[in-house]
């Protein structure tokens, strides 16, 4: 018969919790979202997303040196171009938002990772992930029109410095029109971080007041997953590695769990999850209230997540966990 008290003799000493813990979470598995927008010395707080800021350039460089002393290591970089249009052409001028930004930081910081998210939400006057076209009356995204100036905005931001590339509008074929665009243009040894299963979710609300690209019609479930679905996501990771993807993702993470772990199991591959912006400002709430102890939820919120296989997370508590965990 199994001892009633043998699993509990684990626990009793804090040294030897620490020693048979199965998960360990790092600064090092952290990647920091920032805001890079015009202008010169501003740092505007998101509301919605407290400690979270757009930054103009010179600001961004600035931070970026400070979370490096915190141990993070990588970034994700998110654009608000000056002007938008029907088609976000400004995610691929030579003098757009991020291609200042990474040459910027490229100048200042040598040892750290550079990832841009490669969509145009930011950069359409429609708040669209692409191209728009008219179908049965009802306006949608044209999906092979959006891949051609996808590969146009991956490339731009290789030739910038981005070292990692990740797409995001979860079009068909993204992430081979990718590959072959920036094979082409010699960025054979770029990787690509694909938004593989990226769901229409209630989650990204804060996100877009910090990237000011709420769809100014409809919402975005024709081309994002529903979350319902679980064997769908297979299908698109699935789709996505064969066609050349070097990381993906689950996208958001909290409520995707299961999901998570059924791509980790089934492909092995780098996989990546974020912890996205409500889940963020959720917690962030909560604490404010009294209601909740952030740090102790923040942290075991980040352990779950890499419990359930990520080896990258996403997220905006990353400045705070990097501080916890010292």
């Amino acid at each position: 018969m199994f001892p009633a008290t043998r699993l509990r003799r684990l626990r009793q000493h804090p040294v030897l919790r620490d020693l048979v813990r199965e998960t360990t979470l790092s600064v090092h598995d952290l990647i920091l979202p920032l805001f890079v927008r015009p202008g010169k010395g501003v740092k505007k707080e998101i509301v919605s997303m407290p400690g979270n800021y757009q930054l103009s350039v010179d600001r961004l460089v600035e931070d970026v040196g400070a979370a490096t002393q915190l141990g993070i290591r990588a970034f994700i970089l998110f654009g608000i171009p000056a002007a938008k249009d029907a088609t976000g052409t400004p995610a691929w001028a030579d003098d757009g938002i991020i291609q200042q930004a990474l040459r910027a930081l490229k100048v200042r910081h040598k040892d750290i990772l550079l990832i841009t998210d490669e969509c145009f939400c930011e950069y359409t006057d429609h708040g669209h992930c692409g191209v728009l076209r008219d179908v049965n009356g009802r306006r949608d995204v044209d999906n092979d029109l959006t891949l051609a100036n996808l590969a146009k905005q991956c490339v731009s931001h290789a030739q910038a410095g981005a070292d990692l590339v990740a797409p995001s509008g979860m079009m068909d074929g993204m992430v081979q029109a990718i590959r072959h665009g920036l094979d082409d243009a010699g960025f054979t040894g770029l990787p690509i971080m694909s938004y593989a299963a990226k769901y229409a979710s209630g989650f990204y609300g804060p996100f877009r007041d910090a990237a000011e690209s709420p769809p100014q019609f409809g919402d975005r479930s024709s081309y994002q997953m529903d979350p319902a679905n679980s064997d769908e996501a297979l299908r698109e990771v699935e789709l996505d590695i064969e066609e050349g993807a070097d990381i993906v993702m689950v996208k958001p993470a909290l409520s995707y769990l299961d999901i998570i772990r059924r791509v980790k199991d089934r492909f092995g591959m780098p996989t990546a999850a974020y912890n996205v912006s409500g889940e963020f400002a959720m917690v962030k709430a909560a604490s404010a209230k009294g209601w909740i102890d952030e740090r102790r939820v923040a942290l075991e919120i980040l352990t779950s997540i890499k419990r359930a296989g990520a080896d990258m997370i996403l997220t905006y508590h990353a400045l705070d966990a990097a501080r916890w965990l010292k």
